[in-house]
């Protein structure tokens, strides 16, 4: 069994939002020896230091610089968002006998994995202070919701491909009329706030069940968020545990709203990677030229991860890539270039993990069957990398209580770090060198 899978379960554990995800790795970064950033304030920074910022509380990026200053960049992107249920506003709805909240559906979610568990709310709450607003996390860390399903005999169609209404089928249920106002009660109790000071609020609901390491031999682990948050654990502690670049600079960076799209300003389809990446070579004089010059000579690994081949449904497999769970790092392939691999990203991180004895599984989605997208071609639209689109293999992704393999957790570390101490370089167009 992995060692590794209790840590990255520790690492879900502390992380039922985006938000919460986010300052988890960046406690873990500081107690690494990362030196926190401000985006408002002049950057001060040294050859050899290593550094993070965050954006709106669920974006992070991370960086360690070598004693050179500035150069090429080895980059790994993942996302810290998942599918679920986000409230609205006013989400207390009143009924006879119930008192239900109002949510709306956030990312391509698996409506039936919601139903019928134990459910809470966590994000964060904006509070009046005397000078303005400050942000605060809130995590409701009990047992508080549940979506009921209607029983069998009055809905004879559910297991016929029965659709759900967002609006009416999936309100979770609080308590009964007499919790009417009770949310925001809860929610400030929580947060250590005065009800009364809560100005607006980002929440969500999560899954409570707990997290199992399970099979035969332990081979499987089971818990909320695998989809992304497996991919954005292993891209920072890689990096913290990386040695200390040389040519290069070894770079983390965990966008947010993945599973809408990425436009937004902390996500991949906005200037946070340039702005970072600019900044950089501000501070060590690198002039664009000088710019241009070292992303010839960088690689990004896009981490998200990937569908494997399931116990039921072989079918869904492409004919000649049969992803499994404890197979080692998937490298994602489209023809269309949905995913961004080309031989050349594919070709040089199979070399490094081949150099860190890890194994490369290589998927591909049913020509007949639309695959998704992900963080890699939106990511070099504005930074124009050569770029690979990577992740683990997992079963019911987009469901709340999702599966993976316990050795790949190994695995996705033991690349990640090889790729952070690998120096790359590129002299001419379709050559590279890698020390």
């Amino acid at each position: 069994m992995s060692k590794n899978v209790h840590t990255l379960i520790e690492f879900l554990q502390k992380a039922p939002s985006t938000y919460h995800a986010v300052a988890a790795l960046a406690a873990d970064l500081r107690a690494a020896g990362f030196a926190e950033l401000q985006e408002g304030q002049r950057w001060q920074l040294q050859p050899g230091g290593s550094y993070y910022v965050t954006r709106n509380q669920t974006a992070l990026i991370a960086f360690r610089l070598p004693e050179a200053g500035f150069a090429p960049f080895n980059i790994v992107s993942a996302h810290s968002d998942s599918p679920g249920f986000r409230l609205k506003a006013n989400a207390e709805i009143e009924l006879k006998h119930y008192t239900q909240l109002n949510t709306g559906g956030y990312g391509g979610l698996i409506i039936s994995s919601w139903l019928d568990r134990p459910l809470s709310v966590a994000g964060r709450v904006l509070v009046k202070t005397a000078s303005g607003l400050k942000s605060q996390l809130v995590n409701v860390d009990r047992d508080l919701l549940l979506i009921p399903n209607l029983a069998i005999h009055m809905n004879r169609e559910i297991n016929d491909g029965y659709k759900f209404n967002l609006q009416k089928d999936t309100l979770p249920l609080i308590g009964s009329n007499a919790a009417k106002g009770s949310l925001m009660a809860q929610v400030a109790d929580a947060a250590g706030v005065a009800e009364a000071d809560i100005v607006d609020s980002d929440l969500y609901l999560y899954n409570r069940d707990r997290a199992a390491v399970w099979g035969a031999d332990g081979e499987y682990f089971s818990f909320r968020r695998l989809d992304d948050l497996e991919c954005a654990w292993g891209a920072v502690q890689g990096l913290i545990d990386a040695a200390a670049p040389k040519a290069h600079i070894a770079m983390a960076a965990i966008f947010d709203n993945e599973e809408v799209g990425s436009g937004t300003r902390q996500g991949a389809d906005s200037t946070f990677l340039t702005d970072v990446t600019e900044r950089i070579a501000h501070a060590f004089g690198a002039d664009k030229e000088a710019q241009l010059a070292a992303y010839t000579s960088s690689l990004m690994v896009s981490a998200d991860n990937a569908h494997a081949s399931h116990p039921n449904h072989p079918e869904k497999d492409d004919p000649t890539n049969h992803v499994l769970m404890n197979g080692g790092v998937v490298i994602k392939y489209n023809p269309n270039q949905k995913y961004a691999s080309d031989a050349v990203s594919a070709g040089l991180f199979r070399l490094i993990c081949g150099k860190a004895g890890v194994p490369v599984q290589a998927y591909a989605n049913r020509s007949d069957i639309g695959g998704g997208s992900t963080l890699g071609n939106i990511s070099t639209a504005h930074l124009s990398i050569p770029t690979v689109d990577i992740g683990m293999a997992q079963l019911a992704m987009h469901s709340c209580y999702e599966t993976g393999g316990s050795r790949d957790v190994e695995y996705l570390l033991a690349a990640l770090t090889a790729f952070y101490a690998t120096d790359l370089a590129s002299a001419a167009d379709g050559e590279w060198q890698l020390a």
